[in-house]
């Protein structure tokens, strides 16, 4: 998805991406006129890069439309964000699993290795660095995710305080 949604309608680029992903979509495709109310018909639409100035006051418009639907029903994204984390961290409490424990020390063990032996060594002749550069992202990303399960995250906080910061310029 395209970051330039999150800062024309945040409420909605946000949406989008979550578990509100398509009550968010068909909010901006009744304003775009789109027939197919999926998040993939308003995603082509959103990145084609042919917006004109009339869509883009359309989408202005969903977000007044999505933030009364949202306060209308009693709906805070950045609560069902913490009570999904809240949900993984609890299983892990009820049940006593060594699954979390184990993976963790897996994807540790492995991004660190792999970051370390790239470091440290040569890439191997032949070896594309695009691919080279995906995998270890793709390692990043894991090691990022189980750090937020045991440690928990600020991006929550940092997206709230820039919401609020928005909210109280209009």
């Amino acid at each position: 998805m395209n970051e330039w949604i999150k800062t024309l309608a945040p409420l909605l680029g946000t949406a989008l991406g979550g578990p509100l992903g398509g009550a968010a979509a068909s909010f901006i495709a009744d304003k775009l006129g789109i027939q197919d109310k999926t998040i993939e018909a308003v995603s082509e639409v959103l990145n084609s890069g042919k917006m004109s100035p009339d869509q883009i006051a359309q989408i202005k418009l969903a977000e007044v439309d999505f933030k009364k639907f949202m306060a209308d029903h009693d709906i805070k994204l950045e609560q069902i964000a913490v009570d999904d984390r809240k949900s993984a961290r609890d299983m892990f409490s009820n049940t006593h699993s060594l699954t979390p424990s184990i993976l963790t020390w897996i994807i540790v063990t492995i991004t660190l290795a792999a970051e370390g032996a790239l470091l440290f060594n040569q890439v191997p002749l032949g070896t594309d660095p695009i691919i080279i550069g995906r995998v270890l992202g793709t390692m990043d990303s894991a090691l990022v995710l189980v750090l937020g399960f045991w440690f928990g995250s600020n991006s929550g906080s940092a997206r709230t305080k820039e919401l609020l910061a928005q909210a109280s310029l209009k």
